[in-house]
């Protein structure tokens, strides 16, 4: 499931401002858009799509 949050950078860390229901040490792949790039969310997210198979790692085990 892909959910767009707001985070904080601080200290080398980022902090979400809202809860992210998540399990301490549970893994997220993040993108980050900085708040100025207005508009970028609502013309990617037509890009983001949930896949039933890895396809890159496909793509490298077909040239082994």
């Amino acid at each position: 499931m892909a959910r767009v949050i707001r985070v904080r950078y601080e200290r080398g860390v980022l902090k979400p401002l809202e809860d992210i229901d998540a399990v301490e040490g549970e893994v997220f792949e993040v993108v980050l858009v900085r708040k100025s790039f207005r508009g970028f969310h609502e013309k990617a997210s037509r890009y983001v799509f949930e896949a039933d198979r890895d396809i890159v790692e496909e793509f490298i085990l077909e040239r082994r």
